[in-house]
């Protein structure tokens, strides 16, 4: 029997309620050595939805699992038909207020470190380093029998070329690069093998129902520890992989600040839960650190 992943949460108790000033965030940042966890919620003002904010994508989409993907050829031909639609609107996603603050923090020394659980790199493209993945990256793609690695680029030109004519019209794009296709609008989509070997190509990222790489785990968790406090950005904390990490540095006796407006899996553990849309939470936060954020640029990064 597959395990499905967790795709929901509800509180089974009565959590903290949130508030709208942005102060204590601005105080942790003053104090340094932030460790920022960011999520799905903080590229929706890039035209990226989340999974399960108002209008999330989980209202009517069911992401890819890694067993129903090792298992099943058509639903291999699925994933990569409709993520390579997905992938031509979610490649000019271009960064965000919330993306250009958290890099213009990380530039004035007020951060330890970052971890995303997205896969969109769009705090790179907005001038951050040193990004933890989290869940990886689907500017990569891996061979799941030989392992070797490749960019995302080059597979969808490969995609291209054997797919002549492909252009169905998507329903919506979700949080990671997949679109909402119908069966019949699939067809019969060449999905192309790994150039190595023949075998099966995957995007580099942590589907539903796998698990992230233990060395990475570990890596953030050396993070937590090394970080005077935990902030974190439009995530709902349903999934473990970044609850646990609100979880040890509360443990650990770290102040953890969220910044989402609805409830999350972590409010309890929290010192604040500030309920504002990100972009405008962080603008305010820079303009009291006074610092100026650089407007976006009208050319890709």
């Amino acid at each position: 029997m597959r395990i499905r992943p967790t795709l929901s949460w509800a509180p089974t108790e009565e959590l903290p309620p949130a508030i709208t000033d942005p102060e204590p965030v601005t105080e942790a940042l003053r104090r340094g050595g932030v460790l920022v966890l960011s999520g799905a919620g903080i590229s929706t003002e890039s035209g990226i939805p989340d999974y399960r904010g108002e209008g999330g994508s989980l209202s009517r989409h069911t992401p890819m699992t890694y067993q129903d993907f090792i298992a099943d050829a058509q639903a291999r031909r699925r994933y990569w038909a409709r993520s390579h639609l997905g992938w031509r609107t979610f490649g000019r996603a271009r960064p965000n207020a919330g993306h250009r603050a958290v890099a213009a923090f990380g530039q004035r020394g007020l951060l330890s470190g970052l971890i995303t659980q997205n896969v969109d790199g769009l705090h790179q493209a907005a001038g951050s380093e040193d990004v933890v993945e989290l869940h990886g990256s689907l500017e990569r793609v891996v061979c799941l029998s030989c392992g070797a690695t490749g960019l995302r680029r080059e597979l969808a030109q490969r995609l291209e070329e054997a797919n002549t004519g492909f252009a169905p019209v998507a329903a919506a794009i979700n949080p990671d690069g997949d679109a909402d296709l119908t069966d019949e609008q699939v067809g019969d989509f060449h999905v192309v093998p790994c150039t190595v070997c023949g075998g099966i190509l995957k995007p580099d990222v942590v589907f539903f129902g796998e698990t992230v790489p233990p060395q990475r785990v570990e890596h953030c968790r050396a993070l937590v520890r090394d970080a005077a406090s935990l902030l974190v950005l439009g995530s709902s904390l349903t999934v473990m992989s970044g609850l646990r990490f609100v979880r040890y540095a509360a443990e650990a006796g770290k102040p953890v600040l969220i910044v989402n407006r609805d409830l999350t899996r972590g409010d309890r553990h929290a010192v604040a839960r500030v309920a504002l849309p990100l972009g405008a939470a962080l603008t305010t936060v820079a303009a009291e650190l006074g610092i100026a954020l650089r407007h976006e640029s009208a050319e890709p990064a």
